[in-house]
C-alpha cells in the first residue's frame, strides 16, 4: 500500500519559539531493521516508542517522520491537556459503565502523568495545571454541558462544577461568556516544547529517530518492508501513528476526514490581560460545534483557536492545513468578538492544521486486515495532548502482541460510523460545514438558524464536548 506524504507544514508559533531545538536528526539511508518501526513522530508515535521501552529496554524501536517530530498536529495545536469527561456520552454510547469510567479516569491521570514526566525529565514544556472552562457566548448554547454532567452523575462522577455568570465572566476576562461549567484537573503546555522534550528523551533511551524520512510504501509480510526515499525498514510490527495522513490508507479513510483548524497569536499583552481579569491561565473552551478554544502564554500572549473544519479533496494534507486565510480569518473574528476591548491588539503569528476528525471525536485503534502486524491509532479530533498517552499504551500492546487491559479495551477495534468516499466526502462535508457556519453565525447574534441550516448542521461530527 502507498502511503501519502506532503511538504512541511508552516511552522507554529510553539515551534518558531524553538528554532534552536530544531536541528533535525538524520534522514534514512539504507537497511535497517527493527523490532517495531512507527510511522509518524508526534505524540502518539513518541509515547508508543517510549512505552515500548518502558516495558523491554532492549527492544529495537525506530520512528520514521516525514518531517521533524512535531512538525505535523503535535507541534500546531492548542496545547490543551483535557480528559474525556466531556466525552463520557459518546464512551458510553459503546462502553460499559465500568469500561467508560475506565478509559475516562485514565484520561484524566494522564493529565497527572504528563506534569510528573516533564519534572522527571527537567522539559520546560510550560506545563500549568489551571483548569478549563467550558462556557456559553450565546444565550443558544447554555446548558449545552446538561446531558454529559447528568451523564457524569449516573456513573458516581462530578468532575465538572457549575459557575454563576458573573465567576466565568470574571475567569475569562469577557463579558460575552453567559454561563458555563469548570474542570479543574485539566493544564495547559506548550506543545512544540513538550514534543520536542519527549523526542529528547526517546533518544536518550536509544530509540532511533529518523526525520525527514517520508514512507512512501509499506509491503505487508512479516517482517513488513517499509520503503523511504533512500533506504527501507524491515521490521516484525508497524504501528501507523500519523494521524491525518493514515487517510491515504483506503481501510482507514473512512474511519477519518481531516479538516483545519487555525490559531492566532496576540503580541505579548500581560497588562492588558490583569486589566480584564484574565489572569487564572485557565483554559477556555466556547460551545460552538466549530469550537473557539482559548488560552494565555507564560509571556503573557493569548493564543486563540477555532475548529474551521475546511477540508481538501481527496483527504490531501495540503496549504488547507498549514496557511488557511479564510480560516485563520474566522479565527481572528471569533477572536475580537469575544475580546472586543483587545481589537486593536495585533496579531503576531496565524496558521492552521490538521485534525483527524472521526465521527464521535473519539479515536479508533486496530489491526490492518490482512496484517495481524501493522496497528493503527487515529482519529484523535484535537484532544490528543493529554489522551495520546494512553493511545502509547494501547499500541504498545498491540505491537507486543500482549493481551491487557489496554489491548483489550473497548477503543480498540470498536463501529465507528463512517465517512463516504469521494466526492461525496469534499462536497457534502463542504455543504455541511457551510451551514453550521451560518447556524453559528445566527446563534451569534440572537436569530434563529434557518431549519435547513440546523437540519445540515445535525449531520455533522461531533465536537470537542458531547452535546445536549
Amino acid at each position: 500500500m502507498r502511503l501519502a506524504s506532503s511538504r512541511p507544514l508552516t511552522r507554529s508559533y510553539w515551534l518558531q519559539s524553538l528554532q534552536e531545538n530544531l536541528q533535525p536528526t538524520l534522514a534514512l539511508e539504507g537497511e535497517h531493521d527493527a523490532d517495531v518501526a512507527i510511522i509518524g513522530g508526534g505524540f502518539v508515535g513518541l509515547w508508543t516508542a517510549l512505552t515500548l521501552k518502558e516495558r523491554d529496554p532492549n527492544i529495537n524501536v525506530v520512528v520514521l517522520e516525514q518531517d521533524i517530530c512535531g512538525g505535523g498536529a503535535s507541534g500546531r495545536n492548542g496545547g490543551f491537556v483535557m480528559s474525556w469527561w466531556p466525552k463520557i456520552g459518546s464512551l458510553l454510547s459503546f462502553c460499559t459503565k465500568e469500561q467508560a469510567l475506565f478509559l475516562a479516569h485514565a484520561a484524566e491521570h494522564a493529565i497527572t502523568e504528563l506534569g510528573e514526566f516533564c519534572e522527571q525529565h527537567q522539559i520546560d514544556a510550560h506545563y500549568v495545571r489551571r483548569g478549563w472552562l467550558w462556557t456559553a457566548t450565546t444565550p443558544a448554547h447554555i446548558d449545552s454541558w446538561n446531558s454529559t454532567l447528568e451523564s457524569c452523575a449516573r456513573l458516581g462522577a462530578a468532575p465538572f462544577e457549575r459557575l454563576t455568570k458573573d465567576a466565568v465572566a470574571q475567569m475569562s476576562g469577557s463579558d460575552v461568556h453567559l454561563a458555563g461549567v469548570f474542570e479543574r484537573s485539566n493544564a495547559t503546555v506548550q506543545p512544540g516544547a513538550l514534543v520536542r522534550g519527549m523526542r529528547a528523551v526517546a533518544l536518550q533511551a536509544g530509540i532511533r529517530i529518523f526525520e525527514q524520512t517520508p514512507v512512501g510504501s509499506i509491503e505487508p509480510g512479516n517482517p513488513v518492508r517499509l520503503v523511504c526515499t533512500k533506504g527501507h525498514v524491515s521490521a516484525r510490527s508497524v504501528v501507523l501513528a500519523n494521524n491525518a495522513w493514515a487517510a491515504s490508507v483506503p481501510e482507514l479513510a473512512k474511519l477519518i476526514v481531516p479538516v483545519n483548524s487555525s490559531i492566532v497569536v496576540s503580541e505579548p499583552i500581560p497588562s492588558r490581560l490583569e486589566q480584564i481579569g484574565w489572569t487564572g491561565q485557565q483554559s477556555i473552551t466556547d460551545s460552538q460545534l466549530m469550537v473557539d478554544y482559548y488560552r494565555t502564554t507564560r509571556d503573557g500572549r493569548i493564543a486563540f483557536g477555532k475548529g474551521t473544519g475546511a477540508l481538501a479533496y481527496g483527504s490531501q494534507i495540503d496549504e488547507t492545513f498549514s496557511s488557511h486565510p479564510e480560516s485563520i480569518a474566522l479565527t481572528e473574528a471569533d477572536f475580537r468578538r469575544t475580546y472586543p476591548s483587545l481589537a486593536s491588539t495585533p496579531i503576531t503569528s496565524a496558521w492552521s492544521g490538521p485534525i483527524d476528525r472521526t465521527y464521535d471525536s473519539l479515536p479508533v485503534f486496530g489491526t490492518l486486515g490482512g496484517s495481524p502486524n501493522i496497528h493503527y491509532g487515529i482519529g484523535w479530533s484535537g484532544n490528543g495532548v493529554g489522551p495520546s498517552r494512553l493511545g502509547g499504551r494501547i499500541l504498545a500492546s498491540l505491537a507486543l502482541g500482549v493481551k491487557d487491559e489496554w489491548s483489550t479495551c473497548p477503543l480498540v477495534g470498536r463501529s465507528c460510523k463512517t465517512f463516504p468516499p469521494e466526492p461525496f466526502r469534499y462536497w457534502g462535508g463542504s455543504v455541511v460545514r457551510n451551514a453550521v457556519i451560518r447556524k453559528e453565525r445566527a446563534e451569534m447574534s440572537g436569530a434563529r438558524p434557518s431549519a435547513i441550516d440546523r437540519m445540515l448542521a445535525g449531520l455533522a461530527p461531533a465536537g470537542l464536548e458531547d452535546k445536549a
